[in-house]
């Protein structure tokens, strides 16, 4: 079975920890308490998913996954927040393009299934994408033996 990183950030330590707890059997678990710290572990790590508190100091949830978007825009982005601003979350659907939006305190059996989907999506893209180019470079030898067979 493919192994999938998961990223999660979130400033309150005990947060990270019970996400740690929960996960750790199921994926390989990074955490960060801050959006610089994820970066680097994006940069150092193969990482499907990430999933993002909204509210931390210096920059949001949001504004994160604003930059991982173009970093990273396969990356699977999960926002989770404790408060219902539904301007986080329609900057989370047009801004960050996300995948999910959840509120705190998760419900863990409903964060389990959206990762465990997010997974499969970005499986799907990625097979996708595979066939994609194997299709446009079928294609493209086709269009050469054909123009051969046109000149001859």
């Amino acid at each position: 079975m493919k192994q999938y990183g998961v990223l999660y950030i979130d400033d309150e330590p005990a947060n990270l920890s019970s996400f740690r707890a929960m996960f750790r059997r199921d994926f390989p678990i990074f955490t960060a308490e801050s959006a610089d710290e994820a970066h680097e572990l994006i940069l150092t790590h193969k990482i499907e998913v990430i999933v993002s508190d909204q509210r931390m100091p210096g920059k949001t949830g949001v504004e994160f996954f604003q930059e991982v978007k173009e970093s990273h825009p396969d990356v699977m982005r999960i926002l989770l927040t404790g408060y219902t601003d539904i301007n986080a979350v329609i900057d989370a659907i047009n801004k960050g393009q996300i995948y999910y939006y959840l509120t705190k305190p998760w419900d863990e059996s409903l964060l389990r299934k959206v990762i465990f989907n997010a997974c499969e999506l970005y499986d799907l893209r990625e097979e996708n994408r595979r066939l994609t180019d194997e299709l446009r470079e079928a294609n493209e030898q086709l269009e050469f033996m054909l123009r051969q067979k046109l000149l001859s």
